[in-house]
């Protein structure tokens, strides 16, 4: 009886370990997938009132794939590598 109780909370136990594993598994491209969209997002919040004051400073910076790419990339500081790219190229 005691050894059927205890073969039953080991398969217990092994089925919660490995779904806890599948779903690290699965979940951690996600979490980049999402970082990744996020400070795309965010840089292109920062690109857009950069480029909202463009008729004050004559500063602006197109929205693109690449532009996109870099600040996906790099997030915030993405753009600040445009920012002085776009500076040194004019």
């Amino acid at each position: 009886m005691e050894l059927e109780l205890f073969s039953k909370f080991l398969g217990y136990i092994l089925g919660l370990l490995i779904i806890f594993t599948v779903c690290k598994i699965f979940f951690k491209p996600l979490k980049v997938i999402f970082k990744f969209f996020f400070s795309s997002f965010l840089g292109l919040v920062l690109l857009f009132i950069i480029n909202s004051f463009s008729h004050i400073t004559g500063f602006y910076i197109g929205i693109n794939p690449i532009t996109a790419l870099i600040l996906g990339l790099l997030g915030v500081p993405g753009i600040i590598v445009i920012a002085i790219l776009k500076f040194f190229i004019m």
